[in-house]
């Protein structure tokens, strides 16, 4: 396996607005790793990745993700940077007034795509992925919550990411759904795919161990999973 950095941070100070959340962040993701992110709500996971996808600016430190530069990241780079991410919500944020496929589609017109049969090609080819080939004609509320995860997931790799940064992707499921999804991610994994994931659901990390980045007291941190 080439190393290969997708995401490194030296000295970083995360901000949502004037307050600090997280100071003197250094971490290193190389290409092909599963890394978990926990820690309690509130320690600032979620503004951890709102950072690496844009959302918020990288104001202190150094930090590349994806061959992109977050301090000098211009607001007309960021469509170009979530190209290179897949973003998995907790809440899915899937289109509701439409198909599956039509939710896919969407995403691939709206990031420049333009031949019809490429477009169909890869849509059944995320869904293939994550199990789901055969609800593409059904909509959101027809599916369950771990189903809507699963197309949420597919929606993440219709632009082959670099890394994908899933944000408490099971945190609306229940355990056994949660296990599920955790497999499709971990087979994503298996195939090259670079994944960080926050989660606050120690079983999760038990079941599935992987290395372990611990948001708590303003710090990010590697922990040894005997030590959670």
């Amino acid at each position: 396996m080439s190393q290969e950095a997708v995401l490194s941070l030296k000295n970083a100070s995360i901000f949502q607005r004037e307050n600090l959340i997280l100071t003197d962040v250094s971490v290193t993701i190389m290409k092909g790793e599963f890394v978990y992110l926990i820690g309690k709500t509130g320690s600032g996971k979620s503004s951890f990745m709102r950072t690496l996808y844009g959302d918020l600016p990288l104001q202190k430190g150094e930090g590349h993700i994806v061959g992109f530069d977050l301090p000098t990241l211009k607001e007309k780079d960021i469509p170009y940077l979530r190209r290179k991410l897949g973003v998995v919500f907790q809440d899915f944020k899937l289109l509701n007034d439409r198909t599956v496929k039509n939710n896919l589609l969407f995403v691939l017109t709206a990031t420049g795509w333009k031949d019809k049969h490429a477009m169909d090609i890869k849509i059944d080819e995320v869904l293939d992925k994550v199990n789901m080939k055969t609800k593409s004609f059904k909509y959101p509320y027809q599916l369950s919550g771990g189903e809507q995860q699963r197309v949420a997931i597919a929606r993440a790799l219709l632009n082959d990411p670099e890394i994908i940064l899933a944000d408490e992707p099971t945190g609306n499921l229940d355990p056994q759904t949660s296990v599920e999804v955790m497999q499709v991610l971990q087979e994503i994994n298996k195939n090259g795919n670079t994944i960080l994931m926050a989660t606050h659901d120690y079983a999760l990390l038990l079941k599935f161990p992987s290395k372990t980045l611990k948001c708590d007291e303003n710090q990010v941190f590697e922990v040894v999973q005997k030590t959670l």
